[in-house]
């Protein structure tokens, strides 16, 4: 950290133990269900919603269905600022994960019962329930090591690691079953998993946890290090009335510059679950050695590329900054933002081939989804990154909140730019992210030098070996 920065929590380096505290699995089996019924409730949404009557669906033209996903998606990450306020104020961060776990599951359960009240009666449950569980699982990950524990970023890996194996099981399970027997089956199992989640967490937190996550902080005092940092909390004072420093200023200017453009990033990005899956199951020819590939396991690429890639990424950082060729923080933003747009190029040939009343070969959907997915590991953790180094302890917590924001706003952009299909076209509507998210992406790109400036990062470590 810069010397002019006044007040920062100092950390040494704690000599990693041998393997992970066993709370670890538990909170990673524990998050695996809960994203296995998240996604795979995500999967069945809109088809479900513009699905025929006579099969159990809504029949809503495709403007509204996707209007109403990129909603319930916006407010899937608005939520949980109230609920990890509730949380650490009063619940404590594992009474919080139960309740939204619980509310979850009945959220699903709901979806699997007919008629529109039920419906928007589950999503407002789920709505509700992500927002307690979602911020507060992830913390309890950081409260397993003390602070400047070396094991923490292996942690968040392994645990990153659960989040997509979730994602990928839930289509494969929830979708077949929601396309093959009903919906009302699909989005059931969605319920299930989310219990077998709570069942879980319930019968071994005590066991396994100790005390991480029992209490609420205490109301005269700051958590102080950066989020996931562990539960080290000491007396404020001055800490919360101190004035920003210039360096945080300029720290601070770069969190919501950055938050500018994760919102184009992930308005694009999200139309995979919406407009690129309605497409998909509509004029993409899913025929597969004799076999039609349901629509709903689409949504298993981008977190199978994930997990593949995932710990290659992690190593072509380490060898560029070796080599001293590792690109800055909003360079590899805007890598990622050029990386998506290619993805859409590609959905543009796929729109070509089924202008006359074609289908398009799948090669065309799985191509995107895989550029999409390189574009995310250049954007998704090293923004996370970013955020958690920048801002100030004292802030800390309200930045990831200016992050998590910026998603809510591209959600609900998303279902909203989908829902313009039907009007332009989807040839139309994919040139226009085309241009829109390449123009995003070199502008950052050209504005990284004056943007790395003001991170007043110190000199880069170079890894030994």
């Amino acid at each position: 950290m810069s010397s002019a920065s006044t007040i920062e929590p100092t950390e040494s380096v704690v000599a990693p133990k041998k393997g992970h505290p066993k709370g670890l699995y538990l909170l990673f089996a524990t998050e695996m269900w809960e994203r296995m019924s998240y996604y795979g409730m995500r999967a069945l949404l809109v088809l479900y919603m513009t699905g025929a009557a006579e099969h159990g669906g809504f029949h809503w033209s495709r403007a509204e269905a996707l209007k109403i996903y990129g909603t319930y998606t916006a407010l899937v990450y608005l939520t949980p600022l109230a609920g990890g306020y509730i949380a650490d104020r009063y619940l404590g961060q594992r009474r919080a994960v139960v309740l939204g776990g619980f509310l979850m599951m009945i959220g699903h359960f709901l979806m699997a019962v007919p008629g529109t009240a039920a419906f928007f009666a589950a999503l407002t449950f789920l709505i509700v329930g992500n927002g307690f569980f979602k911020p507060n699982i992830s913390t309890m990950v950081g409260g397993l090591y003390p602070a400047g524990d070396a094991r923490r970023d292996g942690a968040f890996t392994i645990f990153y690691m659960g989040i997509n194996l979730g994602a990928f099981l839930s289509p494969l399970v929830c979708g077949t079953l929601g396309e093959k027997l009903g919906w009302h089956w699909g989005f059931g199992s969605a319920g299930v998993g989310m219990g077998l989640g709570l069942v879980t967490f319930l019968a071994f937190s005590r066991r396994l946890l100790g005390d991480v996550g029992l209490r609420p902080a205490p109301r005269n005092q700051q958590k102080l290090g950066r989020p996931g940092e562990g539960d080290d909390y000491r007396a404020t004072g001055a800490v919360e009335t101190a004035a920003l420093t210039p360096v945080e200023k300029d720290r601070l200017g770069v969190i919501f510059a950055l938050a500018f453009f994760n919102i184009f990033f992930w308005a694009a990005f999200e139309q995979a679950g919406g407009l690129m899956t309605l497409y998909t199951d509509t004029k993409v020819d899913r025929h597969l050695f004799g076999l039609v590939v349901p629509t709903t396991w689409f949504q298993s690429i981008n977190p199978m590329f994930i997990v593949l890639m995932g710990p290659l990424f992690s190593i072509l950082w380490v060898r560029l900054a070796k080599a001293r060729r590792e690109p800055s923080t909003p360079a590899k933003l805007g890598i990622g933002l050029l990386l998506l747009s290619l993805g859409f190029v590609l959905m543009l040939g796929a729109s070509k081939q089924t202008e006359h009343g074609g289908q398009a070969a799948m090669f065309w959907v799985v191509g995107a989804y895989f550029l999409h997915t390189v574009g995310e590991l250049c954007l998704s953790p090293v923004g996370l990154s970013a955020v958690s180094k920048l801002a100030p302890a004292r802030f800390a917590s309200l930045m990831m909140g200016v992050w998590l924001l910026s998603s809510f706003v591209a959600n609900y952009l998303a279902g909203l730019i989908g829902s313009y299909s039907e009007r332009l076209g989807e040839f139309t509507l994919f040139a226009t992210i085309v241009v829109v998210t390449a123009g995003a992406g070199a502008v950052l790109i050209a504005l990284s030098p004056i943007i790395s400036k003001r991170m007043h990062n110190p000199p880069p470590v170079v890894p030994a070996g």
